[in-house]
């Protein structure tokens, strides 16, 4: 959610972020704003004069009764009453353009960075840098489920029986290589100086609406029926919730976190072949990072979040590339993204696996998160990013590592949480 004093005073530059997202249909929600802003101001004006005009009248009470000029005194006791009423009607309506006013401007996109592409869709985003050498061995590999399956490592048909399709059960050695992989990506950030948090896996409707757009909420969460609590899609949510309405002490940050959960997700319009298997599912596990920092140096942490991710792919010898997100692929409340892509030689092509935002103080305000200045208070920036987000680096890692006769090599970063194997054969 933007500043409303930008919107105030420069609704033309709060129109033309819009345009550059590509969501025209949004302008009218300034003009909205505007006349709200307006009603609701004069409201407040109203309702002050209200309350002074109604202390003066009853100062002038005190002073006639004093003056045994009672007739006089209830007289104005009346007035008195009759602008409790008129205070009542004005509060009623405040509150009704401030709700008006709220629900608009939780709809207006953050401002872009001024770094970021101008595209419509994904389809636009920009390459960045490519880590590593993509590599296509001269024998074939399989889909990702035909190489688990062979290593007995996946049971799909046993999961569409007990919960339907997009869930799955790894077993054996390729439970073990998802488990090693998070064990790893949580150690590696822990090395970097974050502290380690495992969050609630469920979180209140109030912090649904603070960390996401209401079009992401309805494409991606579950909610628990019958009660104000839903599952969530990335423990993000629920570590930025961590600081809802607080007033952090300036001396105490950043706050830098990463966070181990399952992750619960619609996926709503999963299609196609590479979308079956275990690339989109309605359960996984992933290990996050997340940043809550001073305005000055949000910059310097979404560069140095993304990097990480680069560093712990690489220090598996997967090749990745980084690609800038277009805006009209940004979600509402991000002012600047990276794509972290991984190489697939099946498909001679790369994938995504995590994605890094700076969200400025988008959900800082829509959240309450303020930093306690010694000038005053004023909103925190958050930034997150994926570390590791299993299964879908099972895919590049088996991919990547796959040997002509269907062994697994297991990269040296991870053999000490594989018991010290290198390798993952075919049990006879």
């Amino acid at each position: 959610m933007i500043d409303i004093k930008i919107l105030r005073e420069n609704p033309e530059s709060v129109k033309e972020n819009i345009k550059k997202k590509f969501q025209d249909h949004k302008l009218i929600l300034v003009d909205e704003v505007l006349e709200l802003d307006g009603k609701n101001r004069a409201a407040i004006q109203r309702g002050n004069d209200a309350r002074k005009e109604r202390n003066d009248i009853s100062a002038q009470i005190g002073k006639l009764m004093r003056e045994g000029k009672k007739d006089e005194a209830e007289a104005l006791k009346a007035k008195v009453g009759q602008i409790n009423q008129e205070l009542v009607d004005i509060e009623a309506k405040e509150a009704e353009y401030e709700a008006a006013i709220k629900e608009r401007m939780m709809k207006i996109p953050n401002f872009l960075d001024e770094t970021v592409p101008i595209g419509k869709d994904d389809s636009e985003n920009v390459e960045v840098t490519r880590y590593g050498e993509p590599f296509v061995p001269d024998y074939e590999i399989p889909y990702h489920t035909d190489i688990m399956s062979a290593l007995n490592g996946i049971d799909l048909d046993s999961a569409r029986r007990v919960a339907g399709n997009g869930f799955y059960y790894l077993l054996g050695d390729i439970a073990r290589l998802e488990s090693a992989v998070l064990s790893y990506a949580r150690d590696f950030m822990i090395g970097k100086g974050f502290t380690y948090c495992i969050p609630p896996f469920m979180i209140r409707s109030d912090v649904v609406t603070g960390v996401m757009s209401f079009e992401e909420m309805d494409a991606m969460m579950y909610k628990i029926e019958g009660e104000d609590l839903y599952l969530i899609g990335t423990s993000e949510h629920s570590m930025i919730g961590k600081f809802k309405d607080q007033f952090l002490p300036k001396a105490e940050l950043p706050y830098t976190m990463t966070s181990y959960s399952p992750c619960f997700r619609k996926e709503k319009g999963a299609h196609g072949i590479e979308e079956r298997g275990v690339y989109r599912i309605h359960q996984f596990e992933k290990q996050e990072m997340i940043v809550v920092c001073e305005p000055e140096d949000s910059k310097e942490w979404y560069e140095k979040m993304w990097s990480y991710t680069v560093e712990l792919f690489r220090s598996m010898d997967i090749p990745v590339r980084t690609l800038e997100c277009c805006s009209g692929d940004l979600a509402d409340l991000k002012s600047k993204s990276v794509d972290v892509e991984a190489w697939s030689p099946r498909q001679k092509k790369y994938f995504e696996i995590g994605s890094c935002s700076n969200l400025t103080d988008a959900q800082s305000r829509r959240l309450g998160i303020r930093i306690k200045g010694e000038k005053g208070n004023y909103f925190a920036h958050t930034l997150n990013n994926t570390v590791a987000a299993p299964p879908r680096m099972l895919i590049a890692l088996l991919e990547n590592n796959y040997n002509e006769d269907g062994s697994i090599r297991i990269p040296e970063a991870l053999r000490p949480y594989m018991g010290g194997a290198e390798v993952i054969c075919k049990k006879q």
